[in-house]
């Protein structure tokens, strides 16, 4: 029976930067991983720059594939609307990190292990369990070519567990942690691409985002280093997990190949492979830790995916650092209330404010998007130097008083 100061279940960006805190901390870390690293993982890989502030050690270069400057908008691929990030008057300079997560993930587990974690991948947790005042993982060990090594497995005691394996993960039902979950969907492709081939904005320093083909979302194309991440999701829906709703695939399909349509992209339709992930949004103030703080939730697990643009990088990252902070502090009951604290009135903004923008996004998209400003408003929230409790009521009423000055040009109000 091995034994731990901490387990960590999953190597994403929350179960790694967990492990690492712990680490240097001097705790006793396992870092598990269902599958060997570096591993495919679906995701559009875009974060904010201020994620150096965080990761101060880390060379952005080591991970990073391009540094998007500008924002290309579009309505049903028409209508468009090149933006910069850092329009003339800006006081300083902003961007989005695009990566790869194969490539930020591992990178970010080894960094751990520097540290001194112990990282053991190709594990798959079956299950957590309380025993007595520690908490008892077993796993099972997953072959090269994705099969179960039914004789091989892993059996360890911790004093504590955080829970950073996504929205599949065992953790939070073992604890019985996150009932109530809002998951929303995305599909994507990573397409090779030639530079200075298809349309002319197709280029390394501009992101594309799409709203009017996806009802309930939105449809992007992220630029790498020799590919394009190109990708649509709904992120409001109408059930509670729409991976229930097959149709949903279909038309996240059909949006990708209009895309790439609309931008000249060469594609063969029959070699195309898609991945989709489930995006378990915010939904709430809800329990992230056990009452008795032997087992707490981050990233994914915990549902920090922001509701209206569907990021969770970031998030992921701080609520790592947190819940390791505590158990290295010995406050994990403190966990849930903490997270609260550095999310919850930010998130609660942005579900509201998701919620009229994807019911009126058409709406959203004249009165808003194409705002000189938004875009560079948009990058500051994604970094957190704006927050959505302070803008989200602001930001729907003046979309609400431009739409009616637009449709009653002549008296700048609707007629009582």
């Amino acid at each position: 029976m091995l034994e731990y100061d901490l387990i960590v279940c999953g190597a994403g960006p929350a179960g790694t930067m967990a492990a690492a805190t712990a680490a240097q901390a001097g705790l006793k870390v396992a870092l598990l991983e269902k599958r060997f690293l570096p591993r495919h993982k679906p995701c559009g890989g875009g974060t904010p720059m201020v994620m150096q502030s965080v990761l101060r050690d880390l060379a952005p270069e080591a991970v990073i594939e391009s540094d998007v400057l500008y924002m290309r908008h579009t309505w049903n691929f028409a209508d468009p609307y090149l933006a910069a990030i850092n329009p003339p008057g800006s006081d300083h300079r902003l961007s989005i990190w695009m990566m790869q997560r194969p490539v930020f993930d591992n990178t970010l587990a080894q960094r751990a292990v520097q540290f001194g974690a112990e990282l053991r991948d190709g594990l798959a947790v079956r299950s957590v369990t309380l025993d007595g005042d520690r908490v008892r993982v077993e796993a099972q060990a997953i072959r090269e070519s994705g099969e179960l090594a039914k004789r091989q497995t892993f059996v360890a005691t911790a004093r504590h567990v955080i829970g950073a394996d996504g929205a599949n993960g065992v953790t939070a039902k073992a604890a019985n942690l996150q009932l109530r979950r809002s998951i929303a969907l995305a599909l994507e492709v990573e397409h090779p691409h030639q530079w200075g081939s298809g349309h002319v904005d197709l280029r390394p320093d501009v992101a594309h985002l799409e709203y009017g083909a996806v009802p309930r979302g939105y449809a992007w194309i992220f630029p790498k280093s020799d590919h394009l991440n190109i990708g649509a999701g709904v992120f409001r829906p109408r059930k509670g997990d729409t991976r229930a709703d097959k149709q949903i695939r279909v038309e996240l399909q059909r949006a990708i190949f209009a895309y790439m349509d609309a931008l000249h992209i060469p594609y063969d339709a029959d070699k195309m492979k898609f991945f989709g992930h489930p995006l378990p949004l915010w939904n709430g103030k809800q329990p992230l830790n056990t009452p008795d703080g032997r087992i707490l939730l981050a990233g994914d697990a915990a549902c920090l995916i922001n509701p209206l643009f569907g990021d969770g990088i970031l998030h992921a990252v701080k609520s790592g650092i947190v819940a390791a902070t505590c158990v290295a502090e010995g406050t994990t009951v403190q966990y849930s209330d903490r997270i609260q604290t550095e999310f919850a009135a930010n998130f609660d903004a942005a579900l509201l404010l998701s919620r009229f923008f994807y019911r009126f996004p058409h709406l959203c998209y004249q009165h808003g998007v194409k705002n000189p400003r938004a875009t560079r408003i948009a990058t500051q929230l994604l970094s957190g130097e704006k927050s959505f409790d302070h803008l989200a009521g602001r930001a729907i009423r003046r979309i609400v008083s431009r739409s009616v000055r637009a449709i009653f040009p002549m008296s700048g109000a609707a007629p009582s």
